[in-house]
């Protein structure tokens, strides 16, 4: 008769101070009681099993007591996924793959996809079930084709995987923009406007990803940005509006995962983009979406014509899905603002809402464009009135008023506001005009710096596109808070400045 298979061993919980990512990964030691960690070998990934509750992770096995032998090691995001404390009994074993990872192979020999094998991949990565491996698959069988059904499908699943906030109003409008620009930040001036004039605009908006500074990044400067969605409701009942980061309202989850692959891979495809940015604001419950898309020779986007296929994707997706889009374009040749990094950016903001003679011109007039467009969704406005409308708030004080109340609502903010002390400005090689900036070299050059991770690093802009420098005239000063991050920005400044300059001819006498 043979013996009836051992229960699972039990290990208790030990959570490990490793920040890795958001990959979930456990550890245990070699000499586990509970586990014999060479017939895990050939397994990449395990499941972690607590009273129904289940979790993929990656196993690593150590020899260096980070964990002792009766313990299980949880690194911080598995550790804050799992929601147990330390010391609860858990199993392990090895892991069943996802049945959806069948549909994956399906899409890579070029098949078409159903809603069905669409939802369930969506589930499995929004659950964390997938490999870094196995979404770059999804992501590569995906980005060689991709049918109209497909990313219908996908968007919608994305859209219902995570949080879905309604609304009591049946207009709310929001706005996002492509990105690729430094210093663009319009939506902290366009939400206090049409939150003012009584619009609903609930704004959740993302971190940096490969920039200096992403809106949730500048707005936590001000004000709170880390609101649950039982808290966004009331800041947005009491204001009209809010600034808030997306993530920890929980929309559209597996779109962070997903961007987290793509990036690396440099994977974002014209699909994978619609599908991210509709599935968030349909998530978000909006009903009305500007989308600004800025076009510049090292913008995300150059022409029209790319421009345009790209806009027809916008609102064919969105209507589908019961969303009004509207792609706008708008001049991406160069930085928008002053400021590079979330304080100098937060700093360009305020200086427009309290009508500051500094105040930068390019970010008040495109951010009073923006919030024409959305004001004139209000059926109760004239067409065309929507930009008098939008600079009588602005310069009335209205706008500057709601924006106090938005940031009251959601709350002081615990960052160190401070600029950093460490300073270098970069100068003028000769005379001549500004006849070019290379947004994706200062993009570079503000993360080297520092930002957004130390929110007072960045780049102070002297002169933009048309302006007239003389030799050693500063363009730009980078600051910076520690000598490694000063060396490597100055480095990096000497070697690029990002700047252009054209040489100019004496009044009077011809080129040569």
């Amino acid at each position: 008769m043979a013996p009836e298979p051992a229960s699972p061993a039990q290990l208790k919980i030990r959570r490990v101070r490793l920040d890795t990512g958001r990959e979930n990964v456990i550890v245990i030691s070699r000499r586990s009681k509970g586990l014999r960690a060479e017939l895990f070998r050939g397994f990449s990934r395990v499941e972690l099993r607590c009273d129904g509750k289940v979790l993929l992770a990656t196993l690593l096995i150590t020899d260096d007591g980070l964990v002792a032998p009766d313990e299980i090691g949880l690194a911080e995001p598995a550790f804050r996924r799992f929601a147990e404390p330390e010391g609860r009994l858990v199993t392990v074993t090895p892991a069943v793959p996802p049945d959806s990872l069948g549909a994956v192979r399906a899409k890579i020999q070029g098949q078409t996809l159903s809603d069905a094998e669409i939802e369930a991949i969506v589930g499995d990565i929004a659950r964390y079930r997938y490999s870094d491996m196995e979404i770059a698959a999804f992501l590569v069988g995906s980005a060689s084709f991709m049918s109209s059904s497909e990313l219908i499908a996908l968007t919608r699943a994305m859209a219902q995987a995570g949080t879905q906030l309604k609304w009591p109003e049946t207009m709310v409008v929001d706005k996002h923009c492509i990105g690729g620009i430094p210093g663009n930040r319009t939506s902290m001036i366009v939400v206090p406007i049409v939150a003012a004039h009584g619009l609903t605009i609930p704004k959740t908006s993302s971190r940096a990803i490969t920039s200096p500074a992403g809106t949730a990044d500048t707005m936590e400067v001000l004000a709170r940005v880390n609101v649950d969605a039982d808290e966004m409701k009331s800041i947005v009942a009491a204001c009209n509006g809010c600034l808030i980061w997306g993530g920890h309202v929980n929309l559209s989850p597996a779109d962070d995962v997903l961007i987290s692959v793509e990036r690396p891979l440099c994977l974002d495809t014209r699909e994978q983009m619609v599908a991210s940015i509709i599935s968030k604001k349909v998530a978000a419950g909006s009903t009305h979406l500007l989308i600004d898309l800025p076009l510049g020779p090292t913008a995300k986007f150059a022409g029209t014509a790319e421009a345009m296929r790209l806009r027809k994707l916008f609102e064919f997706v969105g209507d589908r899905l019961g969303l009004s889009v509207e792609v706008i374009t708008t001049d991406g040749r160069q930085p928008i603002g002053n400021g590079i990094g979330p304080v100098l950016e937060a700093e360009d903001v305020m200086a427009v809402l309290s009508g500051d003679p500094a105040a930068p011109v390019d970010l008040r007039e495109k951010s009073l464009r923006l919030a024409a467009h959305l004001l004139e969704y209000d059926p109760a406005l004239r067409g065309g009135a929507g930009y008098a409308r939008a600079r009588d708030l602005l310069e009335s004080g209205a706008a500057l008023t709601q924006m106090h109340r938005i940031m009251d609502a959601q709350g002081p903010s615990d960052c160190n506001s401070d600029l950093g002390p460490l300073t270098f400005e970069v100068k003028a090689p000769r005379d001549g005009i500004v006849s070019g900036i290379d947004c994706l070299q200062l993009n570079r050059l503000g993360r080297t710096a520092g930002a957004p991770l130390d929110k007072g690093a960045g780049i102070r802009l002297f002169k933009k596109i048309g302006d007239r420098v003389e030799q050693g005239e500063p363009l730009y000063r980078v600051h910076t808070f520690d000598k490694p991050e000063y060396t490597l920005a100055e480095t990096a400044a000497v070697a690029d400045s990002g700047y252009a300059i054209a040489a100019t001819t004496p009044r009077g006498k011809a080129s040569p």
